[in-house]
């Protein structure tokens, strides 16, 4: 199956709480992205997300850190796409070090981790046929 990844920069607009603490609705944010592109990828549409069914926030994101969102579709039905994602910060900020400080990490943390289902309604779908070898 397909995958899709985006890396972003956390911004300083996106820090919520004190400290520079980013909300985890943000990881949810950049997981709706990489289902966007994966269901434009296997069905010419952007669909809708319905619902997640798990979602675990495993470390702190602050402004400055370097977010990969990774995702993929696990099972295919008619309408639905089953998804999974994961979300790993590759570069930190340093404000200990200096208000520009930063390090890429030699091992990626992953901070969140979730699954869900995406809808593409048969009438929307163009690619599904084609991705699937025709059946």
């Amino acid at each position: 199956m397909d995958t899709a990844l985006i890396r972003v920069r956390i911004s300083a607009h996106d820090s919520h709480y004190g400290g520079n603490l980013v909300d985890g609705a943000k990881m949810l944010q950049l997981f709706g992205d990489v289902a966007t592109e994966l269901l434009i990828r296997t069905d010419g549409d952007e669909g809708l997300f319905v619902a997640y069914d798990q979602v675990e926030f495993l470390h702190a994101v602050y402004a400055g850190d370097y977010i990969e969102a990774v995702g993929q579709i696990e099972k295919m039905g008619n309408t639905s796409r089953k998804m999974s994602f994961t979300a790993h910060k590759v570069i930190r900020s340093r404000p200990d070090l200096s208000d520009s400080a930063a390090e890429v990490l030699s091992d990626r943390l992953l901070v969140c981790r979730a699954s869900g289902t995406c809808v593409v309604p048969k009438d929307k779908q163009r690619l599904t046929q084609d991705t699937l070898g025709g059946e």
